[in-house]
């Protein structure tokens, strides 16, 4: 018998056989972010003015009679409009550039009212008006000035804490103050400085949780920070980074949905038109998704500024509503041609989505109350 010696390469070989294959590492999983579409249900119009410059909305029901509602919304070169729920023009106020617009119930003259306020650019301060829930009509209350050094208010908000009620303005240093609003004895309204905070840059969007006296505010850039009314010297603390998916910059409006049980903030997320949904649980923001608003008869709404969330029903919506800001106005289906929408003067309005259709599209199930 001849023996023989296997070549090196053949031993490795052999070797080989007897062995398993060491398991390759699992590829990284790719988060997918995805954007659901939710069509508009109503949207506003203003017959007269082909270029509303739109920023901001809010609204308001009648306590006693959801069917008694008001879409109020700011055009930030000329003044405030007033609509009712199916987008038709009520009022105007040519009062200059107002930004941001909020509400709260107010008793004025003792009797029981609504404050409504915006973050005037024009005159730097907070205009005011009454909103006399019999009548459905605003009437102009009065201006209160802002501090020479705060600037320009630009974004702004309101809350209910502590038997207080409050305006928060902000601007584009990023600094934020809030001021509780009485009635002087001669009928005007005044504010008295409750709380100063400040963050690097550009700030906007904000809004309040009236339940826990946490004031929230987007740094355009940066992200989302949450402050307290209940504890002003505390020092801001961010809770949602921008990062290109869920939250793409610039971060403009802030707002809050209840649902029975269950708070949800939203975001308008302006660098992709979307407008993405934290549920606000035990101390945390847990992800739900994101939203869009396409689809339907009514034109997108895009590169959104403002967002309000109307919780509870109002007017046709049994489950509550969501308004917001649509730079590109359309007729029809579809925004016009990028040559139009990237013009100066545009028609921008206010788009409103039912809540039943973002829950449907997101999977949110309906609390339990």
């Amino acid at each position: 018998m001849e023996l023989r010696t296997l070549a090196p390469v053949a031993l490795l070989a052999l070797a080989a056989c007897g062995q398993q294959k060491a398991a390759e590492p699992a590829p990284a999983q790719v988060e997918r972010i995805t954007t659901v579409a939710v069509p508009a249900a109503a949207e506003t119009i203003v017959a007269d003015n082909p270029t509303v410059d739109a920023d901001d909305p809010v609204l308001w029901r009648d306590p006693a009679d959801p069917a008694r509602a008001l879409w109020i919304g700011t055009d930030k070169s000329k003044g405030l409009y007033v609509h009712d729920l199916q987008g038709k023009m009520l009022q105007f106020f040519a009062v200059g550039p107002m930004n941001n617009v909020d509400q709260r119930s107010f008793t004025a003259g003792g009797k029981p009212q609504v404050l409504v306020a915006a973050a005037d650019r024009g005159v730097y301060g907070v205009r005011t008006w009454l909103l006399d829930p019999v009548t459905l009509k605003l009437s102009r209350w009065g201006h209160m000035p802002t501090e020479a050094a705060f600037g320009e208010p630009y974004g702004f908000c309101m809350g209910q804490f502590g038997g207080e009620t409050f305006v928060i303005a902000n601007n584009k240093s990023g600094a934020i103050h809030a001021y509780a609003v009485s009635q002087r004895k001669d009928g005007k309204p005044a504010m008295t400085p409750k709380g100063q905070w400040k963050v690097s840059s550009q700030t906007e969007g904000c809004v309040v949780n009236d339940a826990t006296g946490d004031l929230y505010v987007g740094e355009e850039d940066v992200g989302i920070w949450r402050m307290s009314l209940k504890d002003p010297k505390a020092a801001p603390v961010q809770i949602i980074s921008v990062d290109g998916k869920r939250l793409v910059a610039d971060v403009e409006g802030l707002t809050i949905m209840r649902d029975g049980s269950r708070s949800f903030l939203i975001a308008s997320s302006q660098g992709d038109s979307a407008y993405p949904v934290w549920e606000m649980k035990d101390g945390g923001y847990q992800w739900i998704g994101r939203f869009k608003v396409a689809g339907g008869a009514i034109d997108p709404a895009t590169e959104t500024d403002g967002l309000d969330a109307w919780s509870g029903p109002i007017a046709g919506y049994p489950e509550g509503a969501i308004a917001m800001h649509d730079t590109c106005d359309g007729d029809g289906p579809n925004d016009p041609d990028a040559a139009v929408c990237t013009a100066d003067a545009k028609q921008q309005n206010y788009k409103l989505v039912d809540w039943r259709d973002v829950k449907k599209a997101l999977g949110i199930a309906s609390s339990t109350r």
